[in-house]
């Protein structure tokens, strides 16, 4: 099988040490169903097309030409070339401005992952040495890089015999927990139940196992369409869920007596809440 292709080549920098690499792409949407739009009328597939919102004509791609608005329907043309020239430093090297705590970092911001590789067979052992050393302090390096024209704030931390870049979304994308959670209330709850849902968590716990994780709405896409193909009758839908649990200690007693567990049989029903 064909290696995968480098989205992006360049350098890899921590202070006067440098190394060649190149980033490939750690995703892929190949097992994914597509979907193309269609006319109604004939069956047939549609285009997207850019149209100009005055005349209703359709703008051929070498007339095309991005614009920020300045002012309320007043806009700046920018040329490729224009942006080809900021040239910057990340475009092309991986500066690594200061290394932080793999224990510290916050999942919420994580995005896109790349697999981190040398470049060529000159840069494999200053790139071994970076990523054994990184790898013994547990630490992931802070850079930041240009790719698809688009500057992303990254992370670089040791995985297998490479490394794994993953883009970091903004702090200005981020909505606050505050603004979710300060208006959450603490219920006052039997503390026996805490015991009885310990232990069907303890029963329940195993290995993170990405193999194992299904794509529930894929299969049913996936199911819908060989129905169709073979002309029968879709699956039958999702039951609904049902209203919240009334009874929560009768209900984590049942789900340990499914499971075989021997609980505690002290918690009380918990009151219902006005």
């Amino acid at each position: 099988m064909a290696a995968p292709r480098a989205v992006w080549k360049g350098f890899l920098k921590v202070g006067s040490v440098a190394c060649g690499v190149k980033l490939v792409g750690a995703t892929t949407e190949a097992g994914k169903v597509h979907f193309k739009i269609l006319n109604r009328q004939d069956g047939l597939p549609v285009k997207s097309a850019y149209i100009d919102e005055e005349t209703g004509e359709v703008v051929p791609s070498e007339d095309q030409i991005k614009g920020f608005e300045a002012e309320k329907g007043d806009f700046l043309e920018i040329e490729p070339d224009e942006i080809k020239k900021l040239k910057l430093t990340s475009q092309h090297t991986l500066d690594v401005e200061g290394f932080v705590s793999i224990d510290d970092i916050d999942t919420r911001y994580l995005e896109k992952p790349y697999y981190v590789v040398p470049s060529d067979g000159a840069a494999v052992e200053a790139f071994s040495v970076l990523r054994e050393a990184m790898a013994k302090k547990r630490v992931a390096a802070r850079s930041c890089v240009v790719l698809y024209q688009r500057g992303r704030e990254v992370i670089i931390q040791p995985f297998g015999k490479g490394m794994l870049l993953t883009e970091l979304r903004t702090h200005n994308e981020m909505v606050s927990e505050r603004s979710v959670f300060d208006d959450l209330k603490s219920p006052k709850y039997d503390k026996d139940l805490l015991e009885i849902a310990g232990l069907l968590i303890d029963k329940k716990v195993t290995k993170f196992d990405p193999s194992k994780f299904e794509d529930t709405y894929e299969d049913a896409l996936i199911a819908m369409i060989d129905a169709k193909r073979k002309g029968k009758k879709p699956p039958k839908p999702a039951p609904k869920p049902k209203e919240n649990v009334v009874n929560l200690a009768a209900v984590l007693k049942k789900s340990l007596a499914a499971e075989g567990i021997k609980g505690s049989a002290k918690a009380k029903p918990a009151r219902k809440s006005a």
